[in-house]
């Protein structure tokens, strides 16, 4: 009898140990999949350059395929027209965007868009700025720039972490340095006037290498470059390819987050068919976790 009661107490401790343990590691992966956020910045090339093989109808397919891979949460693109966006949007309907074209402030000229997934995010605000004197005037430009340049941006909220979050997404200037760090400088003034508590992610084409003032910049202003601190400076980390597949100049496009993210990691995909690739520059990820 002893020996019965002792073993049906043992079968019952080991049952409570098995449901708590189950219950242990689903809760850990249901907060996993809570508090994960995966990024994608990419520069498409606008979709009405002449760029002979390398046009838009003959690499787009590729293009669709490389964020079906990488499936973000949060996608951002530049230099992408009105009518790419809404041919990825038909193709990948799990996404909606926000973001304008720079020409007019509507849908003319290159957008800095945000994608996102729909079943994840809700936009809670939504505005885009030009880097010049009158950031509030479509199409402006001065500092020497050469185009109008943006700033798109999100207040987000995230259903499945129940948080709410910024992304900023940007394209600097390819040819005027002073445009390039007023832009930061006006960038930085834009975030920390944010509610700082929140979490932020900023991304973009900043046409410029790590040790450039801009990028400095936004470096000393708090934010972390996701790649950057994973991993230690080395050769052939460019994201410029030029469609040849070039690793050689400077890493420009970046995601950056603030210290409310733990970086989990961060790629430069160089993804390929036979030599083709689907736009100028390399896409560059990155996995972050709300701390």
């Amino acid at each position: 009898m002893k020996r019965r009661i002792r073993l049906m107490f043992v079968l019952a401790i080991a049952g409570i140990i098995t449901v708590f343990y189950g219950c242990t590691n689903s809760s850990n992966s249901l907060s996993v999949y809570e508090t994960e956020l995966k990024v994608m910045t990419f520069n498409i090339r606008y979709g009405t350059a002449n760029d002979g093989e390398n046009n838009w109808e003959f690499r787009k397919d590729m293009v669709m395929e490389l964020i079906r891979e990488n499936n973000p949460d949060i996608l951002s693109l530049q230099e992408a027209l009105d009518f790419q966006i809404s041919e990825i949007l038909d193709e990948l309907p799990g996404y909606s965007f926000i973001g304008v074209g720079r020409d007019d402030g509507k849908n003319k000229g290159e957008f800095s868009a945000i994608l996102f997934a729909k079943d994840r995010f809700i936009v809670d605000t939504t505005e885009t700025f030009w880097f010049s004197d009158t950031p509030n005037i479509a199409g402006s430009i001065t500092w020497e720039g050469s185009l109008p340049r943006i700033c798109s941006w999100g207040l987000l909220f995230d259903k499945f972490s129940k948080r709410s979050l910024y992304v900023y997404n940007v394209h600097f200037d390819h040819q005027s340095q002073v445009s390039r760090e007023k832009s930061a400088e006006m960038l930085i003034k834009k975030i920390q006037s944010g509610k700082n508590s929140l979490p932020v992610i900023l991304t973009g084409d900043f046409n410029c290498g790590e040790n450039n003032p801009a990028i400095q910049k936004i470096i000393s202003s708090g934010l972390n470059d996701t790649y950057r601190k994973l991993f230690t400076p080395e050769q052939d980390e460019g994201t410029f390819n030029n469609f040849k597949g070039d690793r050689s100049g400077e890493k420009i496009d970046y995601i950056f987050v603030n210290g409310i993210f733990e970086i989990i990691s961060a790629k430069i995909d160089y993804t390929n068919k036979e030599g083709k690739y689907p736009s100028d520059h390399f896409p560059v990820t990155a996995i972050v976790k709300y701390k």
